[in-house]
């Protein structure tokens, strides 16, 4: 590995994961991401919290990343903690994904390329995005945590 970079002890393995969101999600009462799928990326590899195994910050979990910000947990599931990299460089759309709660996740800008300064604990926002033109509550990752998403806007689904 590179200086600084350690190697991740795990394998990837396939998983059976289905998400249930809500089709109309709605903002409600902020509520905590669980130590688990939180989400799903566009091409199916699930999101998780801010946090590596028990709430611990991700300092050194961090170095074991791929060069696109994934690794395997110790069950196999290849999963993101922040951006995926993957996504944002080579796709046409700042969308990356969906939360439990049916929010849409972006990258790091706006649909106009700025960057958002007012983001809430959860890491969204309500904007006009080019894939909602009537504005939509919608997350955005970031480089400092929690990265992804801090909590739920809305009420979550659940992970089958």
């Amino acid at each position: 590995p590179h200086a600084g970079m350690a190697v991740n002890p795990n394998l990837i393995l396939p998983q059976d994961l289905t998400l249930y969101v809500p089709a109309v999600p709605a903002i409600g009462t902020a509520s905590d991401t669980p130590m688990s799928a939180i989400g799903m990326a566009l091409n199916g590899v699930p999101f998780y919290n801010q946090y590596a195994a028990g709430q611990q910050p991700l300092t050194a979990e961090i170095k074991s990343f791929d060069r696109y910000n994934g690794h395997p947990d110790q069950t196999g599931s290849y999963h993101y903690h922040l951006e995926p990299l993957f996504l944002t460089q080579t796709s046409g759309s700042s969308l990356v994904g969906v939360l439990l709660d049916g929010f849409p996740v972006y990258g790091p800008q706006d649909s106009d390329g700025s960057t958002p300064t007012d983001l809430d604990v959860c890491n969204g926002h309500v904007r006009v995005t080019q894939d909602f033109p009537e504005t939509i509550y919608h997350y955005h990752t970031t480089e400092a945590s929690p990265y992804i998403s801090g909590c739920f806007k809305g009420t979550p689904g659940a992970v089958g």
